[in-house]
């Protein structure tokens, strides 16, 4: 029940992300006087749509996408007129039929009364802001969730408070996680080390957060210390030998990279959630930003990992691409799973905002269908009007994007293919986000 509700609820943040990218677009298409037509949610069929003034706002069926539609978005051809090349031969004639079919259903929705309110008639950086606005919307999004998550909830830390003390000493290679007879006992447990002792001194030093005191463990191997706790208001003090162990190593992201030996005392921290400053959320923002983009620059490169993971049940890694299914599935392992609640809400804001991130990424490739290939279209006719002028030559006139409309199929083709591995790989064997 817990997961269906997760799943429900990534779909609610799903819609209202796509409603909010499109809004974006609808926003400034309109300050800029463009006539649109449709505002949509999704694809597919209708479910529901009002007109308001010249514009039907809806929502459909397939809640993968939306979009708005302005009339103009093309060019008319040179003489205004459709070229019918469909008898043309060779992949040359192919290319020039798509081109065309791409003008004469964009340009079927052109009226006499639009002259001055088709899109492709605003100036270049006016077009460039319309096109910017949805994928700028999502950042928005995301960086709100990210302030939200950091500044409201707080970062969950670990604090110098003993959560458990390990009963024996096991090195970080070790497969067994069970304590036998032979393992000698940790430091902590000969101490009488309990859960709840929060540690006040190591050896004399002050301790304000458990980064300092494992840096002082881990140095300290082979030594005997003078651990000061507190324990239900109450100070003590114990003579700890701290030994020398195997210990793992782990990168900013927490995944393990290797082993290093130094001091073992044998506690597991407790952990809080602290409010962070507006200023490291952004930081930490920034910081999520260039993970999401390395994420979508690794795409290609784990494609054949997808492909394992459905014909040879190899498991997903966390970091693995998902689709909206995936996505899906991974907030009712949220929900359904045992963190605390604060911990679910956090890890819920953080899928729907790497969820936004990677719509702003994605939307910025300069390729059609995506807004960057609308971008791309805009800043080229800017730069040719630019060296015009420098050259004193006539005005070029707009830019033909129904020319990159070949590649915008070979494009939606490579989605819709990404699009089924990943449904196919979410399905089968999907990203497990605990154990």
């Amino acid at each position: 029940m817990l997961t269906a509700v997760g799943v429900l609820l990534f779909v609610l943040g799903l819609l209202f992300s796509i409603a909010w990218h499109e809004l974006g677009h609808l926003t400034f298409a309109k300050i800029f006087h463009v006539r649109v037509t449709q505002y949509m949610v999704g694809f597919g069929r209708t479910l529901f749509s009002r007109q308001r003034g010249e514009t039907e706002y809806g929502l459909k069926a397939i809640p993968l996408g939306g979009y708005i539609r302005m009339v103009g978005m093309v060019p008319p051809g040179k003489d205004g007129k459709r070229r019918i090349t469909s008898t043309a031969m060779g992949p040359a004639g192919m290319v020039r039929q798509l081109i065309e079919d791409s003008r004469a259903g964009d340009r079927a929705q052109v009226t006499e009364y639009d002259d001055g309110r088709q899109f492709y008639q605003l100036h270049p950086f006016k077009r460039i802001i319309v096109m910017l606005a949805g994928p700028v919307q999502n950042l928005i999004l995301a960086v709100v969730l990210f302030i939200v998550i950091v500044v409201g909830f707080g970062v969950e830390t670990s604090i110098p408070t003993v959560k458990a003390v390990s009963q024996c000493v096991l090195p970080a290679t070790s497969t067994s996680t069970a304590c036998a007879a032979t393992d000698p006992a940790t430091p902590a447990a000969k101490a009488g080390l309990r859960a709840g002792d929060r540690i006040v001194a190591f050896d004399g030093t002050p301790i304000t957060t458990w980064d300092q005191m494992r840096t002082l463990i881990r140095a300290s191997a082979g030594r005997t210390v003078t651990l000061t706790y507190d324990r239900s208001g109450v100070q003590s003090t114990a003579q700890v030998p701290i030994v020398a162990n195997t210990l793992a190593v782990f990168d900013a992201q927490g995944n393990q990279t290797g082993t290093t030996i130094g001091g073992f005392l044998g506690v597991t921290a407790d952990t809080e959630y602290q409010s962070q400053s507006l200023g490291t959320a952004f930081q930490i923002t920034g910081q999520f930003i260039g993970h999401a983009a390395s994420a979508v620059a690794a795409i290609p490169a784990r494609i054949p990992d997808l492909w394992q993971s459905i014909f040879n049940g190899k498991k997903r890694d966390q970091n693995s691409p998902v689709g909206i299914v995936g996505a899906g599935i991974i907030s009712g392992q949220i929900l359904s799973s045992n963190n605390a609640g604060i911990a679910k809400i956090e890890y819920f804001l953080q899928l729907l905002a790497g969820f936004n991130m990677s719509l702003f990424l994605l939307n910025l490739l300069p390729l059609l269908p995506l807004d960057g290939g609308h971008i791309l279209g805009a800043a080229i006719e800017w730069a040719r009007r630019g060296w015009s002028k420098i050259r004193r030559k006539a005005d070029p006139g707009p830019f033909d994007v129904a020319k990159l409309m070949p590649v915008a199929y070979v494009v939606a083709l490579l989605f819709i293919g990404l699009s089924l591995l990943t449904f196919v790989a979410d399905v089968v064997n999907p990203v497990k986000l605990f154990g």
